[in-house]
């Protein structure tokens, strides 16, 4: 007979796990004890639930699971960028990435098992989309990754960029939680401000960002202000013009009075041309924004090249000149495949 499989208790919100405890006779003030093990001090067994007597732990172990993810592979750049493969529950691999840097400490995490975006310039769109990432595992990439920032720089994170394998307003609900339990004194307790999510484009769901009254930064995967060109990279502006996602960044923009920052990979000969920059100096009126451009790191099988350092200067410098917040981000952990647009499960 196949035993049940037990329910993670993670998946349970404090008002679920009150009644839960309820029922199973215990008081009702242990449930926000075992939230607390779970979303402040991060418990991956209930053995660690060390304030709990030894028979509700027991009770717990044999009733639920903490389906934690597991480091499968780590991987330092000769630059210091980490990446890690975790093991999800369910044997689904997915990537994480540390980001060092003088003035701040970045955990680049993953939304989606693969993704079904398939942007001509990405390596992780080469891969199907599996599933969508539960809010505890995308915590728990978090959790893995602070830990490697203390351990091998002696700093916590600073920052969190939802920028790594999948779109994450295609799997909104989990994506939301999970900032929930980082952001949430009952939780990591840390500034929304601090937190940046990167979209492909999905209109609705930009609009559904303001709606909420979103606290956190929102990055808008741009590479083309052209329709025609979006169109030829990113499958995703056919159903997503330039002229749908204005409208979606106006209504974000009214609601919420927040800059959104605009990412630019600049591929040779494609969208980095003054022709390119005039394009997305007029794109970068619609509201008040800050311009990333990108460095694009070469994936095995797609037929893109980084922009000539010549080329990406005169880009940068009309985009200046124009007055539009530009920077250009230097690629970090090419020779670990870590780097933006490179993880595919390598």
């Amino acid at each position: 007979m196949n035993k049940t499989t037990p329910t993670d208790i993670r998946r349970l919100s404090l008002e679920q796990l009150t009644t839960t405890l309820q029922e199973m006779g215990e008081k009702k003030f242990r449930a926000k004890q075992i939230y607390e093990w779970l979303w402040k001090k991060s418990a991956h067994n209930f053995g660690e639930m060390t304030n709990l007597s030894l028979a509700l732990r027991e009770k717990l172990e044999s009733q639920f699971a903490i389906n934690a993810i597991t480091t499968s592979e780590v991987q330092m750049s000769n630059d210091g960028t980490i990446k890690t493969a975790f093991n999800l529950h369910d044997g689904n691999l997915i990537e994480g990435v540390l980001i060092p840097a003088e003035d701040r400490m970045t955990a680049c995490v993953s939304s989606q098992v693969g993704c079904s975006l398939a942007c001509k310039f990405c390596a992780t769109g080469l891969l199907p989309r599996i599933r969508n990432i539960r809010a505890d595992e995308i915590y728990d990439q978090v959790v893995a990754i602070n830990h490697q920032a203390e351990a091998h720089y002696d700093r916590p994170l600073s920052n969190i960029v939802y920028m790594g394998m999948g779109e994450p307003l295609l799997n909104y609900k989990e994506v939301l939680q999970s900032i929930h339990h980082i952001t949430s004194p009952e939780g990591l307790n840390m500034a929304p401000r601090r937190i940046t999510v990167s979209t492909a484009g999905i209109a609705k769901m930009i609009k559904k960002l303001a709606d909420d009254e979103t606290k956190f930064n929102l990055a808008l995967s741009l590479h083309a202000a052209n329709d025609t060109k979006r169109n030829e990279i990113m499958a995703i502006n056919e159903t997503n013009s330039l002229a749908v996602l204005t409208e979606a960044l106006r209504y974000y923009y009214k609601k919420l009075r927040r800059r959104v920052t605009y990412e630019y990979i600049a591929l040779d000969n494609f969208n980095d041309s003054i022709t390119d920059a005039k394009e997305l100096v007029k794109f970068s009126k619609i509201i008040p924004c800050k311009v990333n451009i990108i460095e694009y790191n070469t994936v095995d099988g797609l037929n893109f090249d980084k922009s000539s350092e010549d080329r990406l200067d005169k880009f940068y410098q009309y985009l200046q000149q124009q007055g539009v917040l530009v920077t250009i981000r230097r690629s970090r952990g090419k020779d670990i495949d870590a780097a933006c647009g490179q993880l595919a499960n390598k």
